[in-house]
C-alpha cells in the first residue's frame, strides 16, 4: 500500500516548484541561443512534420521520446518565426522551458 501522506507532501512540493518557476520566468523568460544550421534545420523540419496519428498506449521510454520530439518541434517553431540566420548559424530567442528541455535531453 502506498503512503498517501507522501503524495500530499509531493503536491505541496509541486506548488513550491511552481512558485519558483514563476520567479524564474519573470527573470529569464527567454534566452538567446546560437545553433548550427544542421540542428536548426532539423528542428524546423520537426515543426513542419505532420504527426496526426493517434498515439495509443506507450511505454515510459516511448512517452519520453515523443515528449522530446515535441520540444524539438517547438524550438523549430521559434526558429521559423523569429530565427535570424547568420551564415551557418541561427540566433533564436527560446523560452527558458525549450532551452531547458534541450539541455536536459543532452544529459
Amino acid at each position: 500500500m502506498v503512503d498517501q501522506e507522501q503524495y500530499v507532501r509531493y503536491r505541496e512540493d509541486s506548488k513550491v516548484l511552481a512558485a519558483i518557476g514563476k520567479h524564474v520566468d519573470a527573470q529569464v523568460g527567454r534566452v538567446s541561443v546560437r545553433l548550427p544550421r544542421a540542428v536548426a534545420e532539423a528542428a524546423v523540419a520537426a515543426w513542419e512534420r505532420d504527426e496526426s496519428d493517434d498515439v495509443g498506449e506507450e511505454t515510459h521510454e516511448q512517452y519520453e521520446l515523443r515528449d522530446h520530439a515535441g520540444d524539438l518541434a517547438l524550438i523549430g517553431l521559434a526558429i521559423s518565426e523569429g530565427g535570424r540566420w547568420e551564415g551557418e548559424e541561427v540566433v533564436v530567442d527560446l523560452h527558458v522551458h525549450s532551452a531547458g528541455a534541450a539541455w536536459l535531453a543532452s544529459q
